[in-house]
């Protein structure tokens, strides 16, 4: 039997556990779509995660969704900051529930990079000023997160406070919009992780210095979303196991970490990437390779424990993603115990059927194929 399409249940708080169809889950991907600037899902998004769910996949995750509207990447990012944005959140969801799917959102701010150009159309992927609808920027320092980008303003305790509560209204929004999981965004060199990262963050109070100080945001952001988000639904993490800079955030601190947001502050879900910032000379070495974040999925998965499929709280799922292409290299990594399951990405951007094409590519048989019924006539 195919490890990649057995069913996963992710832990909850309640202890009954969510299960998920198979271990192939779709990766939070930036559609930059929004052409109304209002942070509202358009036809395309439904359109596009849509397809995902109807090609199999699991787990199906819309983009960086901003907590705030200065928390967007781009003007063209979707958002949960208002609630205006929830019913055409809770027409997707709706769908992908229809095709099986477990339907997730990843609650994000990009801080000290946010207010940039999407690069569509050949515009910019730099700061963008006010008057082509940027906005000033905040971060855990006034350390530009990319050579080139505006000064972010540093957050006060105050303002900070200000943002942890972004989130938790935020995903109360994410459940009023139908959502089964919420993922927070921690990795990329965004907001949660410019305080993680003493590359970026260089204050001198209870938020920073110390890494108990630079991880206190992310620990104030899980219980804030844990007090409002149901007991029935998991919430999930994106980090950066690694920097990849001498003297930044690396993978121990990234095991520690994980360890203490699973044993007490709710999360049941790790999904472990990397990289996000550069080092001092503007540049950063990261060995990109086929699945070469594997090995920072399997340092998080023996610091958590592996105890899935019971719902026993204190134990996390743990996704492993990037360069994960082919169905026999993510079977592998599975059948390994490398990670619990496989996020993918811009493989599913060339084919939303990845799901589909990979079961039949590990023989699993055509009744217990995931891709939409509708397709079956299409030789899966």
């Amino acid at each position: 039997m195919s490890k990649l399409f057995s069913p996963i249940t992710i832990p909850t708080s309640d202890g009954d556990g969510l299960e998920v169809r198979n271990r192939a889950f779709i990766a939070p991907m930036c559609q930059y779509s929004v052409t109304a600037r209002d942070g509202i899902p358009t036809d395309w998004h439904l359109a596009h995660l849509g397809s995902l769910a109807q090609g199999g996949f699991g787990l199906v995750s819309i983009e960086a969704t901003a907590v705030e509207a200065r928390g967007r990447i781009s003007p063209e990012d979707v958002g949960l900051w208002n609630e205006n944005q929830v019913e055409t959140h809770r027409r997707i969801t709706d769908f992908i529930h229809s095709q099986g799917a477990v339907a997730a959102v990843q609650l994000a701010h990009a801080g000290g990079k946010a207010s940039t150009g999407s690069g569509f159309g050949g515009t910019t992927t730099g700061s963008l000023d006010e008057d082509q609808g940027g906005w000033d920027t905040v971060s855990s320092s006034t350390r530009p997160t990319v050579p080139g980008l505006k000064t972010p303003h540093a957050l006060t305790e105050a303002e900070i406070a200000g943002v942890v509560r972004s989130f938790a209204e935020a995903a109360a929004r994410a459940d009023e919009a139908g959502y089964d999981v919420i993922q927070i965004h921690a990795a990329h060199g965004y907001l949660i992780h410019q305080f993680l990262s003493p590359v970026i963050n260089d204050r001198t109070d209870s938020y920073g210095g110390s890494e108990e100080n630079r991880t206190r945001l992310v620990r104030e952001i899980a219980d804030a979303i844990r007090e409002v988000w149901p007991a029935s639904k998991p919430l999930g993490i994106r980090i950066s196991g690694t920097d990849w800079i001498a003297g930044g955030w690396d993978i121990e601190a990234s095991a520690r970490l994980s360890e203490d947001l699973v044993a007490h502050h709710g999360i049941s879900w790790i999904d472990v990437s990397s990289g996000g910032f550069v080092g001092p000379d503007g540049t950063v070495d990261i060995p990109v390779g086929p699945a070469y974040q594997a090995p920072l999925a399997a340092r998080v998965r023996a610091a958590v424990g592996h105890h899935v499929g019971h719902g026993a709280v204190g134990h996390a799922v743990v996704s492993a993603v990037g360069l994960i292409e082919e169905a026999d290299q993510a079977e592998t990594i599975l059948t390994l115990g490398t990670a619990d399951a496989i996020s993918i990405g811009r493989a599913a951007l060339r084919d939303p059927h990845w799901a589909g094409s990979a079961a039949k590519a590990l023989r699993v048989p055509a009744r217990q194929n995931p891709i939409a019924e509708q397709f079956a006539r299409g030789g899966w």
